[in-house]
């Protein structure tokens, strides 16, 4: 398939901007119908809410507050006050889409409840024909700008409610726009290629838009949440850069190495496009893992997704190749393709600061493991402290006039104000009830509706926050005590009680929800490498991360650490759906670097059996591209800080904070130190047990080829097997051989010093040597094959030819031309 897509092109780019713009063209005129169905089933506050959907099945718009505070010594009351607030709230009542005004000022009774204790105090309601989501943000930014105009010095007017909030939002996409400006940067120090940097930017970018496309239409069938288009984006971004950095860092060193572009894109994506499929599959099922939670709300959250990683990964392994065919050897810098065309291929063993870290963490597994643990074990303290909940307008930033207007209802008419408690009755007469409420502690003010067919309401307001725990205390209280010793039938609804009850939920389920990814996790690394301890170590590690994450995210959010400098707002409680999607999410990431961590240590241990060798190689070939992969996508979720929404900040913090300490920490250091200490046992697998297992390679086998005779190989002396092989290791036993030769002149002069390089068909060094005195060599060969011998040397061209190995040595000349510039084969 991506042979055929880096042929045919042009047909896959049409087709993907096809798509993407007839998506667009539907969505644009369907639109959004979002839901956030946060209710649960067999939960008092559920059976609260549809008592009262049964006594009022009557729709109505989205209720807002205008709030106004005059100075000490004054009062709302004050007839210059009146003359200022009473027009902006006629002419708010005379717009379009404007249903109702519930003013102070309207009889004694209103002024009574809508006038705070002291006087100074106020509010009015403002009721929209539509929900908060449909009422048009114009006529909003209208009804706030003319509220605010009857300011004057010692008045003070503000507005909250869910339609005020969205006018406070950053416009749509600025959180996506400034990741993907980070993650360009990254990629051009990585690449230094602007080419090569677009590539990953460009697949992430249809990935998500066709996922968000298909999120918006999708809304209009089932329920999915406002926050689902962006929690999808923010996956989508991440996992759509890294898949495609992995693919194009594979891509880029295969050219390098010598392979043509067509075929070093054919081997990036049978090789690196394996794993990229492997770990979106890794991502999909821990999403889904969601589901067994049983929540309406999460599911909608588990299709947006779910479909957009699908999506990346689908562009990752089709338009990929097609854009790598479109720009050939382009992808590498041009001072890449001089020094290519200059000297040959370069080296594939790993050199740097990557290497140089690898053989430190060899040769001190114990000390780096400790320290590692160390750190990990105190970021994850604050998670003893986790406390689930809601965020509401209390959480904006000081400067909002939403937050000011909580501060002041607040001031004004108590903290509890702000999150009444329903208690919904099937009776009438509830006075015995009522008398119960208003005697109880933590109970500000108790007000009785008058019954609606059968069914009663009491509004009680608490003494405190919504998101306090005295409050969570109150409603306990309301539940176990006071209605089961009035005799009533009742339950304790509202906002405060849903998400109260949402976080119970999920802390009784969390446990399950935890153990099924895991278990799917161990299963499918067990599968596709064939070792028990390696999925274990992972499970661990990924419990590791997860705790120290979730420490790090309550010290920010809960503790307040940093919160209004970050911009964030005021601290509170985690909200109650997170711990399960940002668990979703991070155990599929983690796993995405597990995989191209150990995949690359298992492909070296099949090779080798040398269980330190395949720790060193693999860290020090892996280590860069995950921490580069890493780097892109702390940029990307970091940036959605700025998406004006609190759960997506959390979302975002959590996860960069996450992926930190998962790329840096874990997979650069605790792994390969564990893996180190546990030796052999590493790849130990019963016999038993590898009898029954389906076998899923995430690395393809090395292609074997029946020896032949070809341009190079013709001619060739055969002589006896070369005593220098080692036994175990390739030109000992198992069926390996050699190459070997003399290198010299178009005189016949040796020549000294050359260094010969064995490569794989898919690019992998295999052996290495230097040519010595009289210009003789032996490079060791794992098995019968086609492999590619490159030969380079001072002040002369460098040379890359195809041999094909058989099970006996190869005897191959090489002969050095001084200033002929050979083309790369």
């Amino acid at each position: 398939m991506a042979r055929w897509c880096y042929r045919h092109r042009l047909v896959v780019l049409v087709l993907w901007v096809g798509a993407l713009f007839g998506l667009g063209a539907a969505g644009t005129s369907a639109g959004t119908d979002y839901s956030n169905v946060f209710s649960l089933p067999d939960t008092d506050s559920k059976r609260a809410y549809d008592l009262m959907t049964k006594a009022f099945p009557e729709s109505s718009g989205d209720t807002d507050t205008v709030v106004w505070r005059v100075d000490e010594g004054a009062s709302a009351r004050d007839a210059d006050v009146r003359s200022r607030i009473e027009p902006a709230l006629k002419e708010i009542a005379g717009m379009k889409g404007v249903g109702e005004v519930r003013s102070p000022y309207a009889s004694k009774e209103a002024g009574a409840a809508q006038i705070s204790g002291d006087g100074r105090i106020a509010y009015a309601q403002v009721t929209f024909a539509e929900e908060a989501n449909s009422v048009p943000k114009e006529l909003v930014q209208d009804a706030v700008d003319t509220a605010q105009k009857a300011e004057k010095a010692g008045l003070q007017v503000e507005l909250g409610g869910q339609a005020i909030t969205r006018i406070q939002e950053p416009p749509t996409g600025t959180s996506e726009l400034v990741g993907i400006a980070a993650a360009a940067v990254v990629l051009f120090l990585a690449f230094g290629s602007l080419f090569a940097m677009a590539l990953p930017i460009v697949i992430a970018v249809f990935g998500v838009g066709l996922g968000m496309l298909s999120t918006m239409l999708l809304s209009h069938v089932t329920d999915i949440p406002e926050v689902a288009p962006l929690l999808g984006s923010l996956i989508g971004l991440g996992v759509g850069i890294d898949y495609a950095l992995f693919i194009v860092t594979r891509h880029r060193r295969g050219i390098l190495r010598g392979m043509e572009p067509e075929e070093s894109a054919v081997q990036a994506l049978n090789t690196s496009g394996r794993a990229v499929l492997f770990a979106g599959g890794t991502v999909c099922i821990a999403l889904a893992g969601m589901l067994v939670m049983n929540m309406r709300f999460l599911d909608g959250v588990v299709v947006a997704a779910s479909l957009t990683v699908i999506l990346s990964v689908l562009a990752a392994i089709t338009l990929l190749p097609s854009l790598l065919g479109m720009l050939g050897p382009r992808v590498l810098s041009r001072r890449q393709r001089r020094h290519l065309a200059a000297t040959g291929p370069e080296s594939a063993e790993p050199s740097g600061l990557a290497a140089r870290w690898s053989s430190y963490v060899q040769k001190r597994p114990r000390s780096i493991a400790a320290l590692a643990f160390v750190v990990m074990a105190f970021l994850a303290l604050p998670l003893l402290s986790l406390r689930l909940g809601a965020t509401d307008q209390g959480n904006h930033q000081e400067s909002t006039t939403t937050r000011q207007a909580y501060d002041m209802l607040a001031e004004g008419f108590g903290p509890g104000f702000n999150g009444p408690l329903q208690v919904v009755a099937e009776e009438t007469d509830t006075g015995a009830l009522v008398t119960a409420i208003r005697g109880t502690e933590g109970v500000a003010r108790v007000a009785a509706a008058p019954p609606a067919d059968g069914i009663s309401v009491i509004n009680v307001v608490p003494t405190t926050s919504p998101q306090s725990v005295e409050t969570d205390q109150l409603i306990d209280r309301l539940r176990g005590d006071v209605i089961p010793e009035a005799g009533v039938e009742a339950h304790v609804g509202g906002v405060t009680a849903v998400f109260k009850d949402f976080a119970a939920v999920t802390g009784d389920r969390l446990p399950y929800f935890v153990g099924v990814i895991i278990a799917l996790g161990f299963l499918l690394l067990l599968i596709a490498f064939r070792s028990l301890v390696v999925p274990l170590t992972a499970a661990l590690m990924n419990l590791i991360a997860a705790a120290a994450s979730f420490g790090v995210l309550v010290a920010v959010f809960q503790w307040g650490w940093g919160t209004e400098l970050l911009g964030i707002g005021k601290e509170g409680p985690i909200t109650a759906f997170l711990p399960v999607i940002m668990l979703s999410l991070l155990f599929g990431l983690s796993m995405d670097y597990q995989v191209f961590l150990v995949s690359r240590m298992h492909e070296e241990w099949v090779h080798t059996k040398d269980n330190a060798r395949a720790v060193r190689v693999g860290l020090a070939e892996t280590s860069r591209v995950i921490n580069c992969a890493a780097l892109i996508m702390i940029c990307v979720f970091s940036a959605f800080v700025l998406s004006g929404d609190m759960e997506g900040a959390m979302a975002g913090i959590g996860l960069a904070a996450a992926v930190a300490l998962d790329a840096f920490i874990l997979r650069t250091a605790l792994v390969p130190a564990a893996m180190h200490l546990l030796g052999r046992s590493n790849w130990w697998l019963p016999a038993g047990l590898e009898k029954h297992l389906p076998h899923l390679a995430v690395e393809p086998r090395e292609p074997q080829e029946a020896p032949q005779e070809t341009e190079e190989t013709e001619g060739a002396e055969k002589k006896a097997p070369v005593p220098h092989a080692r036994v175990g290791e390739p030109g000992g036993e198992h069926g390996a051989s050699v190459v070997h030769g003399f290198i010299r002149t178009a005189e016949g002069e040796p020549v000294e010093g050359a260094i010969l390089t064995l490569l794989s068909k898919a690019g992998r060094q295999l052996d290495r040597v230097t040519s010595l005195a009289d210009g003789s060599y032996i490079v060791a060969a794992p098995s019968a094959g086609a492999y590619l011998l490159a030969v380079t040397a001072p002040h002369y061209a460098a040379r890359a030819r195809h041999v094909v190995v058989a099970d006996e040595p190869l005897v191959y000349d090489v002969e050095l031309a001084m200033g002929e510039m050979d083309a790369v084969n």
